[in-house]
């Protein structure tokens, strides 16, 4: 069974010539989605469609109806306030909008003038959140990460022995999702030294990042219903880059044995940008597990998803001090590079296990892939494994040091797929920066 069809073609041109910019996250063969409004306006929030530095307004574009049938449908359901409607859309649908935006932005598409007087410069905009968020749930899926985290808290036992059965998770706080660029205050909570007796209420000093990707999920499932590991791409609309802030001193003293709370659930940042799966499959790779580990079991496991389950998206954190921001042209410098292609859990897997106990999924649901750790140091997604705990401050470029996040610290996380013969696409970014705690 092959994923691709004519809106993959490398050879693709748009009648947009910042769609062919070296580098551009959004060539004609991507065409995700976001939420977005002018910026400073008071304009109904709209969804779009981001080709080279433009954005194609969904709804200004669905007055015109360059449309029929089932493009037509996602179309009016995409011109909303949020992608809800639209992710509650069939992939038939998907595949249908995406399609016919593709034939009206390429080079000689009787729709160029209709499409061009609905493009709106992404540098005029500001983004919301892509979707209502019903549920957050936050997945595990990095053996490399659980790996590494365990070895600093159990160094002769640093992988619990359920890791390899089972997808772990736990669910997280949706409504303190934001989007890039909303930048919010260092947490508190309660933190206790090793040699205290008693905890104190304070502001987080071991403040991390997770370099994880967020999966919007699609047409929603019953109540009692499990989704079959066969169908479980069909409920996934697309993927994003996610940032889940960690207050690793909160997270010490209260995770057990309920697991994380206010060590998280004070921010989670994704980027504006939803790439749909449609566009990643020239980018799918197979699914496997080394001979010695336990393979899958049968409900987590499909001829599909062992062919074609992973998904080789390059992944990228950037840190930015405030004296970087202060030289001329200073840019953040990268920390970590990895690829999802190393994830121990497909997007399949962790569907069919999130249902299978028959608890329901519904459009614009969130998930977080956990912490993308690659299988060396240099591809750690989170400072706790860069550092060792704290222990090896990363030494950057302009003789700074850094073990956790600083105030006025600013991280950028960045994804792409690139292959030989298709066109590279990109997620655009996800930034946050970190502001001083308020007063108590």
């Amino acid at each position: 069974m092959t994923l691709l069809n004519e809106t993959h073609d490398a050879q693709l041109r748009s009648w947009l010539a910042s769609a062919h910019q070296p580098g551009c996250d959004f060539p004609i063969q991507n065409l995700p989605f976001a939420v977005f409004r002018r910026r400073g306006s008071t304009e109904p929030a709209r969804g779009g469609v981001a080709i080279g530095d433009q954005i194609i307004d969904l709804a200004e574009l669905h007055q015109a109806r360059p449309f029929s049938g089932r493009a037509a449908e996602a179309l009016a359901a995409g011109s909303q306030s949020t992608l809800n409607a639209l992710m509650a859309l069939t992939p038939a649908h998907w595949s249908a909008l995406r399609l016919a935006l593709s034939r009206a932005l390429r080079e000689g598409a009787p729709e160029q003038a209709v499409l061009q007087v609905c493009l709106v410069p992404q540098a005029q905009v500001e983004y919301l959140l892509p979707a209502r968020i019903g549920d957050y749930t936050d997945f595990y899926t990095s053996i490399y990460h659980a790996t590494n985290v365990g070895r600093l808290f159990r160094p002769d036992n640093p992988l619990m022995p359920n890791y390899q059965w089972v997808p772990i998770g736990y669910h997280g706080r949706a409504s303190s999702v934001v989007v890039s660029g909303q930048n919010f205050a260092r947490p508190c909570g309660q933190l206790k030294a090793p040699d205290s007796d008693a905890p104190v209420l304070g502001a987080s000093k071991r403040l991390d990042i997770e370099l994880e990707l967020g999966v919007f999920l699609g047409q929603s499932s019953a109540l009692g219903e499990a989704v079959p590991i066969t169908q479980a791409e069909d409920h996934v609309f697309g993927l994003c880059l996610l940032n889940d802030w960690s207050a690793r001193d909160i997270q010490a003293w209260e995770y057990q044995p309920l697991g994380p709370f206010l060590s998280k659930n004070f921010a989670t940042t994704i980027s504006p940008w939803v790439v749909t799966m449609e566009a990643l499959a020239p980018y799918r790779t197979a699914f496997a597990r080394p001979a010695e580990d336990p393979q899958p079991l049968p409900y987590l496991d499909s001829e599909h998803n062992r062919e074609a389950g992973a998904l080789d998206i390059q992944l990228s954190v950037g840190l930015q001090t405030p004296a970087m921001r202060t030289q001329d042209g200073a840019v953040e410098v990268t920390i970590c590079q990895t690829s999802y292609r190393h994830a121990y859990w497909t997007l399949a897997q962790m569907v069919a296990h999130h249902s299978v106990n028959g608890c329901n999924l519904q459009a614009g649901d969130l998930l977080g892939t956990g912490t993308l750790s690659g299988p060396t140091l240099d591809q750690a997604g989170a400072l706790l494994e860069l550092t060792a705990g704290g222990k090896n401050p990363l030494k950057l470029p302009n003789g700074e040091e850094r073990t956790f996040l600083q105030d006025g610290d600013a991280v950028v996380l960045r994804g792409w797929c690139e292959k030989a013969g298709h066109a590279r696409i990109g997620f655009g970014e996800c930034r946050g920066q970190i502001l001083p705690a308020r007063n108590l």
